[in-house]
């Protein structure tokens, strides 16, 4: 087939996330398809931004569109957005007639895409799909406050009701969104799950070795007998990171608990008011590196004990979760510590650590000294359990082929 990919903030392992885009892509490029992603040059979660234009990573075919640069949540992020879609939709045309396309993917995070989309799939003829990262409005009311009432919500209901009346498909990495979809006017004959993942050759031969000075100060930590609880992706609010900085101050104030040390790795929009939480406090059992490449994960994940993830307590969660860095724990056989309530836990369900409550420091602190009293060969059986649980449903050769079942 020939499928068309339309992602605002699609990556690749040159230029950062979003990464299932580019992973997708590239196995249906080893199944025989062709594709073509649609990205904007601008994007905030991408570490490297692409130059306009054509460019073929990997045997996978991007069209990067020429969008103003923003900062924030405001009226530039918007402005980004309608840069965008106005260009995609100028271009349906072309995009119908000279790649022809048998399906078009509506894959941004935001669900106005779905417009523009449809307008290409219905010159080409071709299916229309529609993928789900987060329910859009419901994630920016819930998680940030938006009114449901505000201009931008309401611009996001009318897309997403639209993105379920006339998609032929809809494919959902969350997997409890059966009655929000149903409700806003799905048939859920239409619906696929499929989740979030990990692709297996960045985990397999030498990986790269880990940058000098974390690797250092790691090293350091292990020779002085400390167990180190790591937290490796994006410091921002959804990531309740404030919570485990409490949690570190709490395991500070006692024998067990200063055995344990917290090395948090990545970059975000709080990452320098954490830093600053850090130092003010004198959190001496934290410290804080800035965001590695990606093909350094692996080692640095090596060197973690125990794994942290953790989430707000917030109702948004009741449809799933699909995290992309909890992949990455378990596949690194590290156990985690889950702090989250939410309509699905794959930590729970691999046998891969431990849940607890979360935005409750205290909780997280008595889950993580509940950890380190486990033996080494518990924790390792963990780290085990974990691998397993990823291999058998979340690498993408399985992700991959699920989606294009998803489309027959």
């Amino acid at each position: 087939m020939k499928l068309l990919l339309i992602n605002h903030y699609a990556g690749s392992p040159e230029h950062g996330m979003e990464y299932r885009p580019y992973y997708l892509a590239r196995e249906w490029v080893r199944q025989g398809h062709q594709v073509l992603i649609l990205g904007a040059s601008q994007s905030h979660v991408r570490s490297t931004q692409p130059q306009v234009g054509v460019q073929i990573i990997n045997g996978v075919h991007y069209c990067w569109y020429d969008t103003p640069e923003y900062a924030g949540n405001g009226w530039q992020r918007l402005r980004n957005i309608w840069s965008f879609c106005r260009q995609i939709a100028g271009d349906a045309k072309h995009l119908a007639e000279g790649f022809a396309p048998d399906a078009v993917i509506a894959s941004s995070t935001y669900p106005m895409d779905i417009w523009v989309a449809r307008k290409i799939a219905r010159q080409a003829k071709a299916k229309l799909v529609y993928e789900v990262h987060d329910l859009w409005p419901l994630s920016p009311i819930e998680l940030s406050g938006m009114s449901p009432l505000h201009p931008f919500a309401l611009l996001c209901q009318k897309a997403e009701n639209d993105a379920y009346r006339d998609a032929d498909r809809v494919v959902s990495m969350l997997p409890k969104v059966h009655e929000h979809m149903a409700a806003h006017g799905l048939d859920l004959n239409k619906l696929s799950i499929v989740p979030n993942g990990i692709t297996i050759d960045e985990w397999q031969g030498e990986p790269e070795p880990l940058q000098a000075d974390l690797a250092a100060h790691l090293a350091l930590l292990k020779a002085s007998g400390r167990l180190v609880l790591g937290y490796a992706g994006s410091h921002g609010l959804p990531n309740a990171l404030d919570v485990l900085l409490d949690a570190a101050k709490l395991l500070s104030q006692t024998e067990a608990g200063r055995r344990i040390a917290i090395v948090m790795v990545g970059g975000g929009h709080e990452k320098a008011r954490l830093a600053a939480r850090v130092q003010a406090e004198g959190l001496s059992n934290v410290s804080l590196f800035d965001l590695i490449p990606k093909a350094q994960i692996p080692s640095l994940l090596t060197c973690f004990d125990l794994a942290y993830i953790g989430w707000q307590r917030t109702p948004i969660y009741r449809f799933g979760i699909a995290p992309n860095k909890l992949m990455d724990y378990m596949m690194a056989q590290v156990p985690v510590l889950h702090s989250v309530e939410a309509g699905n836990d794959p930590v729970a369900e691999a046998g891969a650590g431990l849940t607890v409550a979360p935005e409750d420091p205290a909780a997280v602190a008595q889950g993580v000294l509940q950890l380190a009293q486990r033996s080494p060969d518990e924790r390792a059986d963990m780290g085990r359990k974990g691998r397993a649980f990823v291999l058998a449903n979340h690498t993408y050769p399985v992700l991959a082929q699920r989606f294009i079942d998803a489309l027959s």
